[in-house]
């Protein structure tokens, strides 16, 4: 049962959903996402004489140069990450289409919404507020790099604070104060052509954005450190997980993979087959898969730059970890001691008064006094945040 000072917002399968005490979840709707379904649909109408007759002559030529003819309403628009905003009841999210990115606030649990910023040829996320309304964000570059970027006061624009061949994301803000923000970084290794080769482990930074000065807050070699949080006492919270390059060698994947290398080969050319055959006759090569296919996509989403799969759940258990054991939420004093408060954590958020919202994937739990409670219970949870009166006398 959720207590009656608290009231958490979380992402899941694209929707921003709330639930406040003695409430049912409910999902925000967007007012901006709906303008731009339609605004897409007005123009696939403009355009619809290249459907019909000689345009089709049109269309194909298009389909040849990259151009698709896809339900316009059906359009990529994805809800990149969510924050709590510095007065009560709000909330910020960053948004992306094809062609768009975008950070809207919103107002009153919902009731209202307003764009703040938006860009053609930018790309932000892990979005954070402080109590005095400065954001902060990650931005992402070409070739794979990404660097932090705040924005002080509501006249200003975006300006990077992070620079240098890094991926540097998850920004928050340090509780009661006002310039020091903590992230994650990891560094991105090229080869000798300079071309982009992986991401090394990620590890928590402090950055004091008045002196620049940066402070490695935990880093090993063997473990990835991630969504970093710090409360005004100095208490330090991330997840830590075994670092992974993605190059490792696994024999016998590695022969499962040259077993079934021309099986997939298969598979790719009968899946290319089958898109021309949905583009001229609207039909399928084959009804296969169906709701087998559909509870596999459900059972994956991209976390931190990793598919993350399901993990197998056990018997009688309804909200299954999609993350395994070794993905433990740390909780590290200024004394440097350390503390595993939960495994299997893909997203949390502390609350002022200590309380741990977090989430394995599938729940969402409160951990408060050693004692745990389950909240909400959904599929694909990526995100949680703790929304709450306090946080702006924080």
């Amino acid at each position: 049962m959720l207590p009656m000072s608290l009231t958490i917002a979380w992402l899941a399968q694209g929707r921003l959903r709330v639930k406040t005490a003695g409430e049912e979840p409910r999902t925000v709707e967007s007012r901006f996402i709906k303008d731009i379904r339609d605004r897409a649909v007005k123009a696939e109408q403009r355009h619809a004489w290249k459907s019909q007759g000689d345009g089709e002559k049109f269309l194909a030529s298009a389909m040849l140069w990259g151009r698709t003819g896809r339900d316009p309403s059906a359009m990529r628009v994805v809800i990149t990450s969510l924050c709590r905003g510095a007065a009560e009841g709000q909330m910020l999210y960053s948004l992306e289409t094809e062609d768009l990115c975008a950070i809207l606030g919103v107002e009153k649990l919902g009731e209202e919404e307003r764009r703040l910023w938006n860009k053609n040829d930018k790309r932000v996320g892990h979005l954070s507020v402080s109590p005095t309304g400065a954001l902060a964000c990650s931005m992402r570059h070409r070739f794979g790099t990404a660097n932090i970027a705040v924005r002080l006061d509501d006249d200003s624009g975006l300006s990077e604070v992070t620079e240098g061949d890094s991926v540097d994301t998850a920004p928050r803000w340090v509780a009661g104060e006002k310039r020091r923000l903590v992230f994650q970084s990891a560094g991105v290794g090229r080869n000798s052509e300079g071309h982009f080769a992986g991401v090394g482990p990620y590890s928590a930074q402090l950055l004091d954005i008045d002196s620049g000065d940066l402070t490695t807050l935990a880093e090993d070699p063997a473990h990835d450190f991630l969504m970093p949080q710090m409360t005004g006492d100095g208490t330090l919270y991330y997840v830590r997980r075994p670092y992974a390059s993605g190059r490792e060698i696994h024999p016998l994947r590695l022969l499962k993979d040259i077993f079934l290398f021309p099986f997939r080969l298969l598979f790719a050319i009968f899946h290319w087959l089958q898109f021309f055959s949905m583009r001229y006759t609207g039909k399928k090569l084959t009804s296969a898969g169906g709701a087998a296919g559909r509870e596999m996509d459900l059972k994956q989403m991209m976390i931190w730059g990793n598919m993350v799969s399901a993990q197998k759940a056990k018997a009688g258990e309804d909200a299954p970890d999609l993350v395994p054991n070794s993905w433990q939420l740390v909780r590290k004093s200024s004394d440097g001691s350390e503390e595993v408060l939960v495994k299997g954590v893909l997203a949390y958020d502390v609350a002022p008064d200590g309380t741990v919202v977090y989430s394995n994937g599938s729940a969402i739990h409160m951990l408060k006094d050693g004692k745990r409670e389950r909240l909400v219970t959904e599929s694909l949870i990526e995100q949680v945040v703790v929304l709450d009166s306090a946080f702006a006398t924080i």
